[in-house]
């Protein structure tokens, strides 16, 4: 499998590292947090780490650590604008519960 993006994503990504001036992508990956056990993370970055994996989807980077990849494989990045509110939106079919506050999720 693989990890993706959406046009509106990419988009997004692509937009920002212009901005920013520099960057080869988007580092996702989760941490141990939350009252349901996992949560994502999403950075930037500017070097890519020896142990990472790569997916590329619309031209943007996706680099994902070996640890994270079992939690997160098949997911798929979004951006998503809801009323005045606007951020990235993950779509992961390994998802099996998502806590009441949406910050954590359990496999």
């Amino acid at each position: 499998m693989a990890v993706t993006l959406t046009d509106a994503a990419a988009r997004h990504v692509t937009r920002y590292l212009g901005k920013r001036g520099k960057g080869v992508g988007v580092r996702l990956g989760v941490k141990t947090t939350g009252c349901s056990g996992l949560a994502y993370k999403l950075e930037y970055v500017d070097e890519f780490a020896p142990e990472d994996v790569v997916f590329e989807d619309h031209g943007v980077k996706v680099l994902v650590d070996p640890k994270s990849l079992a939690y997160i494989d098949g997911t798929q990045l979004d951006f998503v604008r809801e009323g005045l509110n606007e951020g990235f939106k993950f779509i992961n079919p390994n998802e099996r519960d998502r806590c009441g506050c949406g910050e954590s999720f359990r496999i």
